[in-house]
């Protein structure tokens, strides 16, 4: 039988200012206010809405939502705005991953995704657990279910990462083709190279890991996917149903193609395309063949036999492994061919420092507090995803050494959002644009600055003069942004100290 994973990947940064908990205005997002809701119009909320009403013989009415007849992760900081901002949008999504269990044998069509789509193989071990122990936690108080499988920011990979997930209970993620070293059959010794002889792209993999673990791939359709996600979906559903179709192979195997792409291909990127993901979903339906389905569901009914070993430090985004965030490697967004990237390096330099400074300090005075201080980070999803005052006391009482007087309560919890706003810096849309003074790489700025503020309230300790001279190394290519320094002194630091400022948090 022949079966058919459309996946998409929807995701926005978190986009709040720290101070506030709101989302400043964002000009270029007009006339909306900002990116995500403009976002949210032209894709979330259209693939929410029922398809095309031409649905099979005998069906009457409109067919279901595309989110339900897909695979699909959403980001966890994307999900929150969504709960308070567009509830209905939110709803439908929840609705979709149980609608989804009712059509794919009892397996969602939804998937973790790592908490602020920090890129993991640049990470530390410790933030790289972190960021999986909350996307998943996350993923389990909203879809009221664990996952099965995870999707990793920017499909970047490292084994470190796959171990974590792992041991984690997550039973597979999903890679792009060009992420595969070697490969060997079931029962062979032999190690075939990925890069000279062509992996079979329709059937899931294993990887064994270091310390014994295993973990199952899937390899989405590089071609296909390029080719939706770079202008398929103007040909219409006629066009795209022929391009999925052209995949499979002749025989009568039993194989899965399936094909990955950010979820904004649909409807955001492209307009319209939510209603040819529609129509090309009904007409697949109604053929009869291939059979929609979702990862969690293939596996079930098709463990890997061979297994694979992955190039580590790769991506889905950029063809120098992970340079789009750590280097000028090239990788451009393309309307400004001429400018450099040189200011990557710096900028994660400068944040790596801060980061290794703050978890000093963290580890140093939450210790007195806390019984196991990264652990307790790791638990900490908790008190940010409910607020209620009984979550915290409940934590606390958990987590903490002896019992803690009121003033020791919130520096506990002060300690912990240090570490939050520490990893929320790192949101990987801070690098992968043109300049470091866009709007991302000032929003990961506003992290940082957050979390030097906390540390020098709640610490007393000033981290600020030697971050910003490692700034001064990241310059703009516009000349009125001078350098991160300068972008920080002007859109960040009025912020720090200012009365009334950090009441709600983001």
């Amino acid at each position: 039988m022949k079966f058919l994973c459309i996946h998409g990947h929807f995701y926005q940064p978190p986009r709040e200012n720290p101070w506030t908990g709101a989302i400043d205005p964002q000009e270029s997002a007009l006339p909306f206010h900002d990116w995500n809701e403009r976002i949210t119009s032209e894709c979330y909320a259209a693939n929410a809405e029922p398809g095309a009403k031409a649905g099979p013989p005998g069906k009457v009415g409109p067919m279901p939502a595309n989110y339900s007849r897909m695979s699909f992760d959403f980001g966890p900081t994307l999900l929150s705005w969504l709960e308070v901002q567009a509830p209905d949008v939110y709803r439908a999504i929840l609705r979709a991953d149980r609608d989804s269990r009712e059509r794919f044998s009892g397996h969602g069509s939804a998937l973790a995704q790592a908490f602020n789509h920090m890129i993991l193989p640049l990470a530390s071990r410790r933030d790289k657990r972190t960021q999986v122990i909350w996307g998943i936690r996350d993923f389990e108080h909203r879809f009221g279910r664990s996952p099965e499988g995870m999707w990793l920011p920017e499909t970047a990979v490292d084994r470190e990462t796959l171990e974590i997930l792992a041991r984690d209970s997550i039973r597979f993620t999903v890679l792009s083709p060009h992420q595969v070293w070697r490969w060997r059959r079931a029962r062979e010794s032999e190690w075939r190279d990925a890069r000279r002889e062509t992996l079979d792209l329709r059937r899931p993999y294993e990887v064994r890991l270091p310390t014994g673990q295993r973990l199952a791939l899937f390899f989405y359709d590089g071609p296909a996917s390029h080719a939706v996600a770079f202008g398929e979906l103007a040909q219409g559903s006629a066009a795209l149903v022929r391009r999925l179709s052209d995949r499979f192979s002749a025989d009568e195997t039993d194989e899965l193609v399936s094909i990955a792409t950010d979820g904004e291909s649909y409807g955001h990127h492209h307009r319209g395309g939510d209603r040819v993901l529609a129509e090309t979903l009904d007409a697949i339906e109604r053929a009869g063949s291939p059979r929609l389905t979702n990862y969690a569901e293939y596996l079930a009914s098709h463990p890997p036999a061979d297994q694979v070993e992955i190039l580590e430090n790769t991506s889905w985004s950029c063809a120098h492994g992970l340079g789009r965030w750590s280097e000028s490697c090239g990788c451009v967004t393309g309307e400004h061919p001429e400018w450099t990237q040189a200011w990557r390096a710096p900028l994660r330099a400068a944040l790596d420092w801060l980061r290794d400074r703050l978890g000093e300090l963290y580890e140093s005075c939450a210790g007195a507090l806390l019984t196991d201080p990264w652990a307790a980070r790791d638990d900490s999803i908790e008190i940010w995803l409910d607020r209620d005052p009984d979550v915290r006391r409940s934590f606390l009482a958990r987590h903490a050494r002896r019992p803690l007087d009121p003033a020791e309560q919130a520096l506990a919890v002060e300690l912990l959002d240090l570490q939050r706003q520490a990893m929320l810096m790192y949101t990987s849309c801070g690098w992968f644009f043109d300049d470091v003074g866009g709007l991302e790489g000032r929003q990961i700025l506003q992290y940082a600055g957050r979390a030097i503020e906390i540390a020098a309230r709640s610490l007393g300790v000033s981290l600020l003069e030697p971050f910003l001279d490692r700034l001064e190394l990241a310059k703009s290519n516009v000349a009125e942004r001078g350098d991160a320094r300068r972008i920080f002194e002007r859109d960040v630091l009025p912020w720090i100290g200012q009365p009334g400022a950090g009441k709600r948090g983001s």
